[in-house]
């Protein structure tokens, strides 16, 4: 890829779409389940998305964090030896992708340690540069949601036009207070820079540890409907009912979890009855 003006951000072959929009997903904060970026590099995958351009990571990232080994080991990138031979070295990678036909740019990193108002001018310079109107941020949160029930989408955004767009969609609006994301900068800076932002967060089981494919084909579902992007997902939908069955045959003999499961099983369904007659009303 050929360097750009700016020497962190790296276009190659990118295309000026009209009206796109640009999905981003960061490993980190808000993915819990991989939600985040497991379900846009789903959708990289399934539509065959090829990569436009790159953030160069150096400038972003804390590598080497002192103190405990249970603590610096979230910074240190992954490496793989094998039989005494070095195989691989995962260094944090920031990439843009493309899908022309739905006028549609995918983006996976990790949430920058460092210097926020760069890694938001690459990520605002990239958006103006292929004709991008929305920004769309994919995160998940473990709340109350059972692991049997599909995950609440709840919705935030830079402007009351906004926010009123993805209403159709099934989505509840957020109500937060607290420590803030990269995606609560970039949101922050979107008016100025002549974008429209939206935040989908999906709330996953927070009783369980790990990739959630339940929540990730429900997303990905989500996204599909929204954009009307010609996928099959019958491969996700085997890996969500596979991960249903084994994550409710360990809990069948853990008595406690059991009672909480159904406990909240009980609370969201009422939830979505209370949801029912309010619209009705």
């Amino acid at each position: 890829m050929t360097d750009a003006k700016d020497d962190y951000l790296r276009i190659g072959d990118c295309p000026t779409l009209e009206n796109a929009t640009l999905l981003l997903s960061f490993n980190g904060w808000m993915d819990g389940g991989n939600v985040s970026t497991g379900t846009v590099e789903r959708l990289i995958d399934l539509l065959n998305a090829r990569p436009v351009a790159e953030i160069d990571p150096e400038p972003f990232y804390i590598l080497n964090f002192p103190g405990p080994m249970e603590v610096a080991a979230l910074f240190r990138p992954f490496v793989e030896v094998e039989g005494g031979l070095h195989k691989r070295i995962a260094m944090p990678t920031s990439v843009f992708y493309c899908y022309e036909e739905a006028r549609l740019l995918l983006f996976v990193g990790k949430e920058p340690n460092m210097h926020w108002r760069s890694f938001g001018d690459c990520v605002v310079r990239l958006a103006k540069r292929a004709g991008v109107r929305l920004v769309l941020f994919i995160g998940s949160f473990g709340g109350s949601v059972p692991h049997t029930r599909e995950p609440r989408l709840f919705v935030s955004a830079s402007d009351a036009e906004t926010l009123a767009e993805m209403e159709p969609y099934g989505v509840r609006h957020s109500d937060y207070e607290g420590p803030g994301s990269f995606t609560s900068y970039l949101m922050s800076r979107a008016p100025a820079a002549g974008l429209k932002m939206a935040s989908l967060v999906a709330e996953i089981p927070g009783y369980l540890q790990g990739a959630n494919p339940m929540c990730i084909e429900a997303v990905t579902r989500r996204l599909a409907k929204i954009f009307k992007l010609p996928l099959k997902l019958d491969s996700l939908r085997s890996a969500s009912t596979e991960w249903e069955l084994q994550v409710s045959s360990v809990i069948e003999n853990d008595n406690d979890l059991a009672e909480k499961v159904h406990q909240l099983e009980h609370e969201y369904d009422n939830d979505l009855l209370k949801m029912g007659s309010e619209e009705a009303g």
